[in-house]
């Protein structure tokens, strides 16, 4: 039997991947342990206990929340934001580039193949026992590999993945961050056109006393006086109607731009502003970080960091090549492809770097801190949902109230005009006090219409901060 025999240049040729292969049978690159996350409360303070444990539901879907205000128009507004919103759009772009690094990443751990072909002219060409200037012909392939001995690729490429992953929960954040700023811009809106009408009511009403006013005083029952204030009252009434007419326009403006539209493309008509809010269920969960998408985007990015430490830490090992090289090369392009020009070879590349100056150990330390950084980050990331979440509930609970006694100011204003108008008209009180009841009366309709408006501004917000829902699916419109 034929023994098979290396000769000494062939075991130096293959020493450096033995070597590496020693060398991967006995380090290990450190193991990291996952960070725990903040644990979730058992029931929020503002509900009484009402909220329940809930499952991870970080991938469930949102559904059309905003259909529980009933609201067609508020609908068409949000899915043209969804369609148009440049904030939507970059946010797309960027997960489209994560998913890009991503492929790139993992296309590093794959062998690499190249076809090649080329002519060097010469002046001295001893492959070929000659030194007259001469062409040599070539043309082949190249396959080359990097086996990943000490998981740096694998790190990379899972670093990667969570990079797109974070990215793609970002997109979910901002899509519904844009569908809750639409909401509350156009809710912000028909509290606008609320408002509007209470005050050009209310200016019919004083131009109605203003010409009463002035028959009185031409036939010489009231002084100049009295004119002169009911005047004032119509005026500053007046400014106050033009004044939230400029809002109602910013406003509408702002919605545009939010529908990723012109401003001067959109118009929202005037309607009655009807209806309420979703009423909170009870038996949401109160495990909110599992539904956020902006938290979910926080803990990947965390773990991606993490990740990256060993990559960092695999800098220290040495980094191993596998390279494999078959084609022809002639001088004479006619012989070029022949069986006796062929050639090939094979080859191994273990490098370490010796002495770097301390780069390796900066790496590391960047990376460490990184991942302190990104920790630090998730975890104000949860503990500001949670606060959001609180503050709104704390909210729509005083709004409640606040909106019960507002009511009960109503009533009391509206009856004191009522009777303020009645002895005016006979004589017994005088147009001061009649002014005044007016006065008042809108002054606490503008304020329970601010209150009504901030229950829808604080409902949405909730919506937001639970991640799009109540956790158990989407809200369902009031009885």
């Amino acid at each position: 039997m034929n023994k098979l025999r290396f000769t000494s240049s062939a075991r130096w040729a293959w020493a450096p991947l033995l070597a590496a292969l020693v060398l991967a049978g006995c380090a290990t690159t450190p193991a990291f342990e996952p960070l725990p996350a903040p644990t979730a409360p058992s029931k929020y303070k503002e509900l009484d206990g009402r909220w329940l444990a809930g499952v991870p539901a970080e991938t469930q879907a949102r559904g059309a929340w905003w259909k529980a205000f009933a609201d067609p128009e508020l609908d068409a507004l949000i899915e043209r934001a969804d369609q148009h919103n440049t904030s939507i759009q970059l946010a797309g772009a960027r997960l489209a580039q994560a998913r890009a690094l991503l492929r790139s990443a993992d296309a590093d751990r794959l062998p690499q193949l190249g076809l090649g072909a080329g002519a060097t002219r010469q002046t001295a060409n001893p492959a070929f026992g000659t030194t007259a200037p001469g062409t040599l012909l070539n043309a082949g392939a190249s396959v080359s590999w990097e086996p990943d001995l000490f998981g740096r690729l694998a790190k990379a490429s899972n670093a990667a993945a969570l990079d797109a992953s974070s990215r793609e929960a970002l997109l979910q954040s901002t899509r519904l961050l844009v569908q809750a700023d639409v909401a509350q811009t156009y809710f912000a809106l028909r509290a606008l056109d609320a408002e509007r009408a209470l005050v050009r009511q209310t200016v019919a009403a004083y131009r109605d006393t203003l010409r009463l006013t002035e028959r009185r005083y031409q036939a010489g029952d009231v002084a100049e006086l009295d004119l002169a204030r009911v005047r004032t009252e119509v005026a500053s009434t007046e400014a106050q109607a033009l004044a939230l007419d400029r809002r109602r326009a910013e406003v509408e403006h702002a919605l545009a731009v939010l529908a990723g539209e012109l401003p001067s493309s959109l118009a929202v008509n005037e309607v009655e502003w009807a209806g309420s809010p979703p009423q909170v269920p009870p038996g949401v969960p109160g495990t909110v970080l599992t539904r956020r998408p902006d938290v979910a985007a926080a803990q990947r990015a965390m773990q991606a960091a993490q990740l990256r430490v060993g990559v960092a830490r695999a800098a220290w090992f040495p980094d191993v090549a596998l390279t494999a090289s078959g084609g022809f090369a002639s001088t004479d392009l006619g012989d070029l492809f022949k069986w006796s020009a062929r050639a090939w070879g094979i080859g191994a590349l273990l490098s370490l770097p010796v002495f770097d100056g301390g780069r390796r150990e900066a790496g590391v330390q960047n990376a460490n801190a990184l991942w302190d950084a990104a920790a630090a980050g998730y975890r104000e990331q949860v503990l500001v949902a949670f606060q959001e979440v609180e503050n709104q509930l704390s909210a729509l609970r005083l709004l409640a109230d606040q909106a019960g006694a507002q009511a009960q100011a109503v009533d009391a204003a509206s009856r004191a005009t009522v009777l303020s108008t009645s002895r005016y008209r006979n004589g017994y009180v005088s147009q001061l006090e009649l002014l005044d009841a007016r006065r008042s009366e809108l002054a606490n309709r503008r304020l329970a219409l601010q209150v009504r408006a901030a229950q829808y501004q604080s409902k949405i917000a909730l919506i937001r901060a639970l991640g799009g829902g109540w956790g158990g699916g989407t809200p369902t419109a009031s009885s």
